[in-house]
């Protein structure tokens, strides 16, 4: 490549971080309305865009991605690894989040039906109350997203070399048909409200809204619908 080409590379790499900065604050906002006042969004927009500058250094049009979906999952996956990174929550939130996704597959096996509330808690040997609670505190402090299914980057987002791993766009496709089917096996409220969140990216009070139900109701169904997706995408976990 000669001088003039890196050049225009690198300006076109500058136009397309610039125009969409917009993107990595949208993100990080939507992010935050279901984090803990102690998150500070300021942290994840500048997360986000290291995120936007890695993803504007690798992409590659000929993929068949839009920059902006290609650059939505960088961004994303910049942020939950500095949630992570400095991980507020204690020991028995992921210990309560853990045993929920358990009880709801062994509800779900043992009577062959989507799991109630009501089962999750007796199974759970917790009042409802409790069980609601459990959820509310998982969903509050502790990122329980599409982008927290427990599959590696290369299968949720692409990687760099795909083109030279057929096998990794072959991965990467049946993941995303699984994930589709298997939201689509969700009760339906749940999966309404997935689909408000992530393509409508609605907040949870909107969606409460929409629902007649609280914010607080909207988190629970948020959070009981990823428990119920990881337990029936478990064969993707690495």
């Amino acid at each position: 490549m000669n001088k003039a080409a890196a050049y225009q590379t690198v300006d076109q790499k500058q136009v397309l971080v610039e125009q969409h900065a917009g993107l990595v604050k949208r993100i990080a906002h939507h992010m935050m309305a279901r984090l803990p006042a102690s998150v500070i969004v300021d942290d994840l927009i500048q997360s986000g865009m290291i995120g936007l500058l890695e993803a504007a250094r690798n992409f590659d049009a000929t993929k068949g991605a839009s920059f902006e979906t290609f650059a939505g999952i960088r961004i994303r996956g910049a942020m939950l690894d500095e949630i992570r990174r400095g991980d507020w929550a204690p020991r028995s939130v992921h210990k309560n989040s853990r045993m929920i996704a358990d009880a709801i597959a062994q509800v779900e096996k043992e009577t062959g039906r989507d799991a109630r509330d009501s089962d999750v808690a007796e199974k759970l040997q917790v009042g409802l109350d409790e069980y609601h609670q459990m959820l509310n505190d998982v969903s509050s402090g502790k990122i329980i997203g599409i982008e927290d299914l427990g599959v590696t980057e290369d299968v949720l987002g692409g990687s760099e070399d795909a083109d030279d791993e057929p096998y990794g766009e072959i991965e990467h496709g049946a993941f995303q048909d699984s994930l589709a089917a298997a939201i689509k096996t969700l009760p339906e409220r749940e999966a309404l409200t997935l689909s408000l969140y992530y393509d409508e990216e609605l907040n949870l009070k909107e969606i409460g809204a929409v629902l007649n139900v609280s914010e607080s109701r909207v988190s629970q169904i948020h959070s009981q619908a990823m428990h119920r997706l990881k337990g029936r995408m478990s064969s993707w976990q690495s």
